[in-house]
């Protein structure tokens, strides 16, 4: 039970569909931590009730009547910035959106049912609440799609390494979830078209991961892919995780291949990041480098130790640029993480940790 000292999670939801109002409310509702102060069918609608209730979040559908929902969105994180959960339809355009809703400064989003609306969306009751509860507890951070942003984004980037015995035997290997589509961009973006392959996992539905690496092939220097069951693993590539499936690291002799499976979810996800981490610190060992950013919960923290007990060099987010200190902050509880760095500097440190460590390998031969 919620005393005073720990008031309920306010939330507004925002639809043009009465029916998903109705569940939503009826989902939200039945949470013992969290209550819906009001819903609106449109985003004019909403703004009046937002001075009223004073929400905490807000969950936005991505596709509304007399204001889209991504115009909203930019106008609501410039004058009023709070925590957004987008409620996306799984279709193309609905991925598209979502993302764009994400470099908007929305905390995060979930997908709408396709069949059985109501059954379905009932269906997601522990999924909806988790995203509220993390929203609720979300740091927002600047939007990406301002002039500041794109200035970094045109930035010189990480020098090459100009290794490829480096390149080829090394792994930069990735976990996040909530505000870890935006991470997982700062750090994939400065590296050299000559980096050591890397490997994601990020909590994402199925039908939104080919948008999330399109998206990022076409910043990055590196070809960004979604993984294919059995492809080898090749330096200046990322490979991340098709939504709904494990994506894990194997041998095919000398080579890496990548590993898809769809086997049970792992503290409730699929892809999971332990999964990921497990299979690398069995097979890369000392050759790979092992990073965990924002999201909530403590998925990849164990599979994190495992690679550091294995050899790997491991890094966590800090705290101050992390959207969720869930996951880091676990990692880093159990010892997991050789070190904590900030985002903007996590690329960097990567790539100053592998240059360092064939340097010392060279002198040691």
């Amino acid at each position: 039970m919620n005393s005073n000292n720990n008031p309920k999670i306010k939330v507004l939801c925002v639809d043009d569909s009465a029916l998903i109002r109705s569940v939503m409310t009826e989902i939200i509702n039945s949470q013992p931590d969290m209550t819906v102060v009001g819903t609106a069918a449109d985003p004019l609608v909403a703004r009046e009730l937002i001075k009223q209730t004073n929400p905490d979040v807000l969950t936005l559908d991505v596709e509304m009547p007399r204001m889209d929902g991504l115009e909203f969105l930019e106008k609501l994180m410039r004058l009023r910035p709070m925590p957004v959960l987008m409620v996306s339809s799984l279709t193309e355009r609905g991925s598209e959106i979502a993302l764009t809703a994400l470099e908007l400064g929305a905390v995060d989003f979930v997908t709408k049912p396709k069949l059985g609306v109501r059954d379905g969306l009932l269906n997601y009751t522990e999924l909806i609440a988790s995203k509220i509860r993390a929203a609720s507890a979300a740091r927002l951070l600047p939007s990406r799609r301002g002039a500041a942003a794109k200035a970094a984004a045109a930035g010189p980037g990480e020098a090459p390494l100009r290794s490829p015995l480096l390149s080829t035997e090394k792994l930069i290997i990735i976990g996040a979830s909530t505000g870890g589509t935006e991470a997982i961009r700062d750090v994939l973006q400065p590296l050299p078209s000559d980096s050591p392959a890397v490997m994601i996992a990020q909590h994402m539905p199925p039908g939104f991961t080919k948008s999330f690496a399109q998206r990022l092939d076409g910043l990055c220097r590196i070809t960004v892919k979604e993984a294919e069951h059995g492809e080898r693993v090749l330096p200046g590539h990322a490979y991340i995780a098709p939504g709904g499936f494990h994506l894990s690291l194997a041998r095919s002799g000398a080579n890496y291949v990548a590993h898809l499976d769809q086997e049970p979810p792992v503290n409730r996800h699929r892809p999971s990041i332990d999964v990921l981490f497990d299979s690398v610190a069995r097979h890369a060992g000392r050759n790979a480098i092992g990073v965990i950013l924002t999201g909530m919960g403590k998925d990849g923290a164990e599979g994190l130790l495992r690679m550091k007990q294995a050899g790997a060099y491991t890094l966590a987010q800090d705290e101050a640029s992390c959207v969720v200190f869930g996951m880091p902050r676990e990692a880093i509880a159990i010892g997991a993480a050789h070190e904590v760095a900030p985002l903007h500097e996590m690329s960097r440190r990567v790539l100053a940790h592998l240059r360092s460590s064939f340097g010392e390998r060279v002198n040691r031969v």
